[in-house]
């Protein structure tokens, strides 16, 4: 039978933080590890993703557009009073 966390004794000791020239470090050698893209993947990237936000841009304008005017025509429509 395996042992799971919830089963598992909690530590008597407290974690203990590193200091900052550890996490240093541990950044720097943490970011060697990135695969980093090319310039070319980059703009390519770069390309799509304001491609992609135009898309919406323009998306969201159209639904805000029509719905505006649909408002402004129900109100027009049926929002005058009966004696005026």
């Amino acid at each position: 039978m395996t042992q799971t966390d919830a089963d598992a004794k909690p530590d008597k000791e407290p974690k203990r933080r590193t200091g900052p020239v550890t996490f240093t470090k541990q950044v720097v050698g943490e970011l060697r590890k990135v695969r980093w893209p090319t310039r070319k993947e980059l703009v390519t990237y770069t390309i799509v993703v304001l491609v992609f936000v135009v898309i919406v841009l323009a998306y969201v304008s159209l639904l805000d557009f029509a719905f505006g005017e649909a408002v402004t025509w129900l109100y027009s429509t049926f929002g005058r009073p009966a004696g005026a």
